[in-house]
């Protein structure tokens, strides 16, 4: 297949895209700057600027752009670019492909944060939408590709909860801590963190790039676990304790508003993955750990 991929240079994009072109597939990267050879294609998706050619034979278009939700706190100016950096992006893509008239198949990135705060409820697709910030970024996201699903094209939704990866998201920032004996429980410690492994969120997309699955798909490990066994879960593979614990007022000042969604989760399940028969690599989290920590 030829596969354009958007985001290829965060934090799955490099190793999706090593994985499908393993697989045979061909891979080119839409990329902002200047292209350095026949891989890339630039665009501008905050101008809305995308070649049509580009499209040229494209059976899928795997959209994973979007600026990280916990890298700056959430001043109403980064709160812009959160949404911005997911809508137009998607918007983008979804307006070029109804003008060249593609028939290509989207899967287009989103998040477990769909859901909001769901407690101890079991989450999957069919659960509605919260009403967090982050809920309310997940809906225009998915949102900015609905015209090409009424156009008729298959789109996934891909809802997506925290990846495990040696170098980046979650584990880069926790690891370090763990490591040094300063590892513990936030909050409470009962909210729900819907995680999966770099794996197999590479193997989960390239699933859904091989095959139709439409409609909204939750990335996370069959296993979701409390924010405290996960912790003693890290500390476990790092040969660490892991006795303190971080107040939620504290959190708060440390995070600002995006303290609300730390100290919340979803027990998100990957319901429609499964009934599709794919199968994961790491079904426990301290499987995933050990195999992303080696």
């Amino acid at each position: 297949m030829n596969v354009l991929l958007s985001g290829a240079s965060g934090l799955i994009g490099p190793a999706l895209r090593s994985a499908l072109t393993g697989a045979g597939h061909t891979v080119r990267s839409l990329v902002r700057r200047e292209p350095t050879g026949p891989h890339e294609d630039r665009w501008d998706p905050s101008a809305g600027l995308m070649d049509p050619g580009v499209l040229d034979g494209v059976d899928v278009v795997v959209c994973l752009s979007g600026a990280g939700v916990g890298d700056h706190r959430w001043t109403a100016s980064y709160k812009r670019t959160i949404v911005s950096s997911r809508v137009d992006s998607v918007g983008t893509i979804v307006r070029t492909m109804r003008s060249a008239g593609s028939t290509a198949k989207l899967v287009s990135a989103s998040a477990v944060g769909y859901y909001g705060d769901t407690g101890d409820a079991r989450v999957d697709e069919h659960t509605p939408s919260g009403d967090s910030f982050l809920a309310d970024v997940c809906v225009q996201w998915e949102g900015a590709a609905r015209p090409l699903q009424d156009a008729g094209n298959v789109v996934s939704f891909t809802r997506t909860g925290l990846v495990l990866a040696r170098h980046g998201g979650l584990l880069q920032r926790l690891a370090p801590i763990v490591k040094a004996g300063l590892g513990g429980r936030l909050g409470s410690g009962r909210q729900y963190m819907p995680w999966i492994s770099l794996t197999d969120e590479v193997a989960a997309l390239r699933f859904l790039v091989e095959n139709d699955l439409p409609g909204p798909v939750n990335l996370t490990g069959p296993a979701p676990v409390r924010n405290d066994e996960f912790t003693r879960a890290l500390g476990e593979v790092l040969h660490r304790p892991t006795v303190l614990f971080v107040p939620g007022f504290a959190a708060r000042l440390a995070l600002g508003e995006f303290a609300g969604d730390v100290l919340t989760g979803q027990q998100a399940v990957p319901a429609a993955l499964e009934a599709a028969g794919f199968s994961f690599e790491h079904r426990d989290v301290r499987s995933a750990l050990r195999s992303e920590l080696g």
